[in-house]
Parts: C-alpha cells; sequence; structure tokens
C-alpha cells in the first residue's frame, strides 16, 4: 500500500513544511519501461528545498504503476517503490479480431486507473510507454490530471504517439524522434551507471572477473538473455582475440550454456564466460570496448559512461535498435554492423585492429561519452516538477 508523507513536526521532518506532489510513474512490462522510470523515482526522492516562502518543501512521493504480470512486480518492490496494479491493455501490432476487444478493455482500464489517481491524490502523471501507460495517460486526461510522456526508443510505439498529444510535455532520449513539442534528454540512468568512473574502477572490475590488469579488454553481451549470432561470433573468434592479446568478458545468457571456449594455454589472453552479469558497473569499467546489442537502455548506458561499442541490431522489429544506435556512431563513438554481416571473420578484420590501438581506441570513448547523457534523470525530474500546478 501507498504510504502517506510523514506530517510535518514529525520526526525527522521541520515544522511548516509543505507536502511535496505526488507523482505517478506508469511504466511496466520490460527494463526498457522500467528501468528509466525507476532512474526518475530515484531522482525526485532525492529533490527537497523550497519553491517560496521559508518553509521547506518534502520531496515528492511516488507511486508506480504496472501489471500483474510485468517485471515491475519484482523490480519497482526491490528498489523500495509503492506499486499499484492496474489492468493491461496489449495492443495488437496487426489487424486481428483481437482489435475488435481493445475498446472495452481501453474503458475498463481507464475507468479503474482514474479511481486509483483520484485515490492516490495524484499531482502529475508520468508515462514510458508501453501497455502501462496508454490508460494512464487516458485517465490522467479526464481527472484533469497534467500528464509528461518520456520516450525511450528513436521510433516511438502507440501508447506514447497518442500520450505525446496530451502531455503538458514531452522528453525524449534521441535526438530528432518524431514526438511533437518533444524535448530532448536523454535516459534517465541509475547512478551506479551515471556515476560511474571507467578508469577509477578498472583494476578492481578485472580483478573481479578473473582478468589481467592491462590487456585490453572486449566485453561481449546481448541483454539479460543473451544473443545467439552474438554468442556464436565471438566465441568462433575467440583465438583470434587472445592471440592478438585481446582478452573477453562475454555474458551468453542464462539459457545458453552450451556457449564455451576451451581454457587458453598458460599466459594467453583469458577468455571469460559467464551468465549474467549483475554487476554491469564493473562490466563496463573492466571493458576498453563493447559487442552489444543496441536497445534504448544500453545504448544511453554506454555513450553516458564513454565505453565505445561493435553495435549488432536486432534484425527483428520496425529497426528501431538501428536508429537508436545512429547518434553515437555518426558522433563517431561506436561502430555498427548488421546482424548477418556479423562473422568471426569481421571481429577479426575489424575489432582486433581497433583493440591493439590504444589511441583510436581512446578518441572512440571520448567521442562516446561526448554524445551521452549523465543527468538525463535530473533533467527530466526538473520537467515533471515543473508541470506540477501549485
Amino acid at each position: 500500500m501507498t504510504q502517506p508523507h510523514p506530517a510535518p513536526g514529525a520526526a525527522g521532518v521541520p515544522s511548516g513544511a509543505r507536502p511535496g506532489p505526488h507523482v505517478v510513474l506508469a511504466g511496466g512490462g520490460t527494463g526498457g519501461h522500467i528501468e528509466p522510470m525507476l532512474a526518475l523515482a530515484d531522482a525526485l526522492t532525492r529533490r527537497t528545498g523550497s519553491t517560496g516562502g521559508d518553509a521547506p518543501d518534502l520531496a515528492p512521493r511516488v507511486t508506480c504503476l504496472g501489471t500483474a504480470r510485468g517485471m515491475e512486480t519484482r523490480l519497482v518492490p526491490a528498489r523500495g517503490y509503492d506499486l499499484r496494479l492496474i489492468p493491461p491493455v496489449p495492443l495488437p501490432r496487426k489487424p486481428t479480431v483481437d482489435l475488435l476487444r481493445v475498446p472495452g478493455r481501453v474503458r475498463r482500464a481507464v475507468g479503474e486507473t482514474r479511481a486509483l489517481l483520484t485515490e492516490l491524490g495524484a499531482d502529475v502523471v508520468v508515462g514510458f510507454g508501453g501497455y502501462v501507460a496508454l490508460p494512464a495517460y487516458l485517465a490522467a486526461r479526464r481527472a484533469g490530471i497534467p500528464v509528461v510522456v518520456h520516450e525511450q526508443n528513436a521510433l516511438p510505439g502507440l501508447a506514447n504517439r497518442i500520450g505525446a498529444r496530451l502531455a503538458a510535455r514531452v522528453a525524449v532520449t534521441v535526438p530528432g524522434t518524431p514526438l511533437r513539442g518533444a524535448v530532448h534528454v536523454g535516459m534517465p540512468l541509475r547512478t551506479s551507471i551515471s556515476g560511474l568512473d571507467r578508469a577509477a574502477r578498472r583494476a578492481e572490475a578485472r580483478a573481479a572477473f578473473g582478468l589481467d590488469a592491462d590487456r585490453p579488454t572486449l566485453l561481449v553481451f546481448g541483454g539479460s538473455q543473451g544473443a545467439a549470432s552474438l554468442n556464436r561470433a565471438a566465441v568462433s573468434a575467440a583465438d583470434a582475440l587472445t592471440a592478438a592479446g585481446v582478452q573477453v568478458l562475454h555474458a551468453r545468457g542464462p539459457k545458453n550454456t552450451d556457449v564455451a571456449v576451451p581454457a587458453r594455454p598458460a599466459g594467453a589472453a583469458p577468455y571469460v564466460v559467464v551468465d549474467y552479469l549483475d554487476r554491469m558497473d564493473l562490466a563496463y569499467s573492466a571493458a576498453d570496448l563493447a559487442l552489444c546489442r543496441s536497445g534504448a537502455v544500453t545504448v544511453a548506458e554506454l555513450s553516458a559512461v564513454g565505453l565505445p561499442a561493435a553495435f549488432v541490431p536486432l534484425p527483428i522489429g520496425n529497426g528501431e535498435q538501428r536508429l537508436n544506435a545512429l547518434p553515437v556512431v555518426e558522433a563517431g563513438g561506436g561502430l555498427l554492423v548488421a546482424d548477418a554481416d556479423l562473422t568471426p571473420g569481421w571481429i577479426a578484420a575489424e575489432l582486433v585492429p581497433l583493440l591493439t590501438d590504444p589511441a583510436r581506441l581512446a578518441a572512440l570513448a571520448g567521442r562516446a561519452a561526448a554524445a551521452g547523457a549523465r543527468d538525463a534523470d535530473e533533467r527530466l525530474a526538473d520537467l515533471v516538477l515543473g508541470v506540477v500546478r501549485p
């Protein structure tokens, strides 16, 4: 259940303090929606201060909306935030008979969500797209509550295209995202990433993964579940990489236990295979270059920490992963290779020379960092609080 603000004069709360606004965040289903939502929640709860007069304001209160079937049921409570569940409204990608059922589902979900927003006393609703956001946008509009939309991808989904038409403000991660009135703020990131000093953590990180302290290092990962094409290409290029003195940290994915590399000879560069990386801050710190997909959060994190990458966009979908990576690649902070073109030969011809050229790597890293945004969480928090009515 949502907990009320402590009353002014309670322990640790200044007498006369004004209650902070109640911000309701709608983003569920995938990590691409949930992670920026939680990063914004953290930025909001760090806020205290005064907007006028002598009495300070309490930090904003945050409630997250989600559905019973999404990752938010695990991730949101683990970060200490209240989660309230609403009915999901999945939107068919193609015209099917299921499309006829959508209006009824939307009406029911909007009605329940509006009642919940009234119960919570919401001052603003912030949506991150997906099937949680659409009923939240419509319910907020009916209740007269201002809406802020944040779009993570270069190509917005249906929920955010609708939400942008109702919103007081629209924020985007990728410049040029086609939403009316959009402001580029970047991707809100958790502070363990946005505040990361890779150089300062490098020795610690390489030791944690059993890597040598001074060898050039390639990080291979394909998201939380791994990516079969990246796994095949990297493992097949293992000999070329390690023979050139390049060590590898490879997250194969928990379901890809058949991915393995024979032990390297004594004194050779290590090739370390793990199922999953639960400390991305250490993985980024250990690496000089990444070979990875180009989901919105991945691109934003890599550029924020200044880690260049060879991006391999997912070959299915609407092409948004390629567009996510383009601003960094065009800025000179990374490479782009089609999934079909990612071969062991390509890795040997393109990545081995790069990884063994410290000056080129340093130049790529500098341009990647210049394309990134470390303060997107604070910029989005400013935008959100700016639409709250006094």
